[in-house]
């Protein structure tokens, strides 16, 4: 089990990510069209800058829904690597069985 520190510092920066989404999408595109000015550029840039460092989505850390572990994480199913195995031993994941040769 993760520290509850850790996850809910991930949750934070998760609404935060939602939040200011809106608002880097279109500062990007400012930055990115061939079209505006260089001072529009610059100036989008710097408000790139203000925004919270915690709302680039770069910041946040996959975790297993059940334990909060952010190693061994398994985007497809949402788990980590141990829990993920317990579900499939438990017959819960449909489709996913050990493999044996």
């Amino acid at each position: 089990m993760a520290k509850l520190s850790m996850i809910a510092r991930d949750t934070k920066r998760e609404k935060e990510v939602k939040r200011c989404a809106k608002k880097r999408a279109d500062l990007k595109a400012i930055v990115k069209s061939a079209t505006t000015s260089y001072e529009e550029k610059e100036a989008a840039v710097l408000q790139l800058q203000k925004l919270p460092r915690n709302a680039s989505p770069v910041r946040m850390r996959n975790r297993c829904a059940l334990t909060g572990r952010s190693r061994g994480y398994y985007s497809k199913f949402g788990l980590g690597r141990n829990k993920l195995r317990e579900a499939a031993m438990r017959g819960d994941v449909p489709g996913l069985v050990k493999a044996s040769w």
